[in-house]
């Protein structure tokens, strides 16, 4: 009995450890892409085999001291898709020298 509960424990410790895919946008044509970031408001995707980054609907998605930019990613219809934006820091000068 108690082995068949130390098989059923180890058993249970492994069960998630499975890493999650990223959406990518490369599988997305452009207009499924902008729909993910309308959706949720923000997302992570992947936009290569190597790269993923975290694209927001709005400023409202991004810390207090940053700003938003343009984001341009290649889809499955699309070189450059305007899939939202990207939050950017902000240069918080106070003192302006």
């Amino acid at each position: 009995m108690r082995r068949l509960a130390l098989v059923l424990a180890l058993l249970g410790c492994g069960a998630g450890v499975h890493a999650q895919q990223r959406p990518s946008t490369l599988n997305m044509t452009c207009g499924q892409a902008q729909r993910v970031i309308l959706s949720r408001g923000a997302a992570v995707l992947s936009t290569g085999t190597y790269t993923y980054d975290r694209f927001v609907r709005d400023r409202g998605f991004c810390e207090f001291n940053e700003g938003v930019e343009l984001a341009l990613v290649p889809t499955r219809d699309t070189p450059q898709c305007p899939i939202g934006y990207r939050c950017v820091s902000e240069d918080l000068d106070f003192f302006d020298d």
